[in-house]
């Protein structure tokens, strides 16, 4: 049965066709980065709501606009924030947020109307205008001047706000960002972290055994270990190296990259089960392009041995740029907005979305920076 599925998604052959060998240069990268970017972007030409879905495709393309210099990237983004005031949820009556799970403006502390603030904060890096942080600021001086530290319950929320912390750091200097930080990664460790898989449960409802896979089995979900394992990186990027929690953050990425690499598929994708392949056979991109970016990430900084880690690295690009990227720029292959991998679920080459290109984009610029081996097109 899984082979006929492997058929039908026309990935049979290609791990012994020597695809997951070749190394590709650093213009091939390049060259598509570009073409799903300048898919995306010409395809969407109108800006959606500042919600994770579109946020996360932003910090994907500020990584390429990083990397390449166009300013086509730049202002896309900016244009995006300035469509949504420079915030994420907008509500404006503190004593009414909440954080729970929601999609209304009043749902401020929600890292899901927070990982905007991630790309808010990069454009101002670039040009420094009070404005672009100013809500971004106010959102999380509240929010770390309160008594709760559950902030972060789902593995996603690693991604969206891990980075801001450690981005907002970066430009006012408040150590109160990197305490409060290390205190909601901790409470997120206490409720989804496995110490024996070295891996994340997507949420507290996923933990085993009160759920199990089809097959019996721990079920990590891809992307959602994907958010945890690019978010690690993106904190680790800006974390200064004096930070007394360095070393937790750094021992838990290197040891996620192990459990990580231990379930890559042959063909180079990682499936939405990690532990359970035939849970929900076939490849996934967005996983795979976290996963592929971290472990580029890791190696770039010196914290994974590259004789172990680039060959896991590069055929999981090949899968990406080979199979995920369609003739005409599409990204394929990604998982639809959900929170586990669900067996039957028709994932194929037409199935996309923002998140997943902004992971492409991420993977892409770290290869191409390994590859290259050239400083960035603009410091950041």
């Amino acid at each position: 049965m899984f082979k006929s599925i492997l058929l039908s998604l026309g990935l049979i052959g290609l791990a012994c066709t020597g695809w997951s060998q070749q190394r590709p240069t650093a213009d091939q990268v390049l060259t598509s980065i570009e073409k799903a970017n300048q898919y995306w972007q010409s395809t969407h030409p109108t800006h959606g709501r500042a919600f994770w879905d579109n946020a996360a495709y932003h910090t994907g393309n500020m990584e390429a606009y990083f990397r390449t210099g166009k300013e086509a990237y730049r202002q896309y983004s900016e244009d995006w924030a300035e469509h949504n005031e420079w915030k994420g949820a907008k509500s404006a009556d503190s004593t009414q947020w909440k954080y729970s799970y929601g999609e209304t403006d009043d749902y401020v502390l929600f890292g899901d109307w927070q990982i905007c603030f991630q790309t808010y904060i990069d454009l101002y890096r670039l040009k420094p205008e009070p404005h672009k942080i100013a809500r971004a600021k106010e959102v999380m001086t509240y929010e770390m001047n309160t008594p709760q530290s559950d902030y972060w319950w789902w593995a996603d929320g690693l991604y969206m706000v891990m980075p801001v912390m450690t981005k907002l750091y970066q430009v006012t200097g408040n150590p109160q960002y990197l305490s409060k930080l290390y205190e909601y990664f901790t409470y997120a460790n206490g409720i989804m972290y496995d110490p024996a898989e070295k891996l994340y449960y997507r949420d507290a409802k996923y933990v085993y055994p009160k759920h199990r896979s089809t097959n019996g089995k721990k079920d990590f979900w891809a992307r959602g270990d994907g958010w945890v394992f690019a978010g690690l990186a993106k904190v680790l990027q800006d974390l200064p190296k004096e930070d007394p929690h360095r070393k937790a953050y750094l021992t838990r990425f290197q040891e996620m990259a192990q459990a990580v690499l231990k379930t890559q598929q042959p063909e180079g994708y990682w499936t939405r089960s990690m532990l359970d392949p035939a849970h929900a056979p076939g490849p996934e991109t967005s996983g795979t392009a976290f996963f592929t970016y971290g472990l580029c990430w890791g190696i770039n900084h010196g914290y994974l041995p590259k004789k172990t880690y680039l060959p896991a690295a590069l055929k999981g690009w090949q899968y990406l740029s080979n199979v995920a990227l369609q003739a005409d720029g599409k990204v394929g292959y990604v998982q639809p907005i959900g929170e586990k991998a669900i067996p039957g679920q028709v994932v194929d080459a037409n199935s996309t979305a923002n998140f997943g290109v902004g992971a492409f984009l991420l993977a892409g610029c770290e290869l191409h920076r390994l590859l290259s081996k050239k400083a960035d097109a603009i410091a950041h």
